[in-house]
């Protein structure tokens, strides 16, 4: 199996003003890009050769960090590039998607304020993550290119539905060091409809 990167449905610059053009296309050309070539390399001949990249990821608490590394580069990315959408094209959450917000954080402005918090407070490099954890949402966050599908690693474990990359390289041209500007550009661009099929496939997994 060869990974490659996913075909994008939108143009590096539908997200202006909230992310800037050429950031979106040096992160997907060379960050993802980067992963998704270092992952392939370094699996070949081995016997994860040919597994899914979910079963790589069960598998990444191995001793090697370039696979750990690039595996979660890979995915974490694909999953990010998913849940984007242009402003233009953006609609609320539905209101199933609103009930199932409200039964955990009481109010989806609670969630986004809990979620806030926790991609701030993200020390460094990573991620912040909306996940299903056992049928109900759970935000955390991970270091570098961890995520919660990885086992064993000292993280609390889920299926991630969304993820906000807090790394320097998906917001420093634009934002410098101002990370929370970034978060709160964030919440214009979500494709909620996608959030909700996560979801879904996450409480039948």
């Amino acid at each position: 199996m060869s990974f490659k990167l996913p075909k994008l449905s939108y143009s590096y610059k539908d997200f202006e003003p909230y992310i800037d053009q050429k950031t979106m296309k040096i992160h997907y050309l060379k960050h993802h890009a980067g992963y998704t070539n270092n992952l392939n390399q370094v699996i070949n001949g081995t016997d994860m050769e040919n597994l899914s990249i979910k079963k790589i990821l069960r598998r990444a608490n191995i001793k090697n960090p370039i696979i750990r590394n690039n595996s979660g580069g890979f995915y974490n990315h694909n999953l990010f590039w998913e849940i984007l959408i242009p402003h233009s094209k953006s609609i609320p959450p539905s209101k199933y998607l609103n009930e199932v917000f409200k039964k955990k954080f009481k109010t989806f402005d609670l969630f986004k304020e809990k979620f806030t918090t926790v991609a701030m407070n993200c020390f460094g490099s990573g991620w912040a993550w909306l996940c299903v954890k056992e049928k109900e949402l759970t935000i955390c966050s991970t270091e570098n290119q961890d995520n919660p599908l990885m086992l064993g690693i000292g993280y609390e474990e889920g299926i991630p539905i969304l993820g906000l990359d807090v790394w320097e390289h998906a917001y420093y041209l634009q934002y410098q060091n101002r990370r929370i500007d970034y978060i709160y550009s964030f919440w214009n661009i979500i494709n909620w409809k996608k959030v909700e099929e996560n979801y879904n496939c996450s409480i039948v997994e």
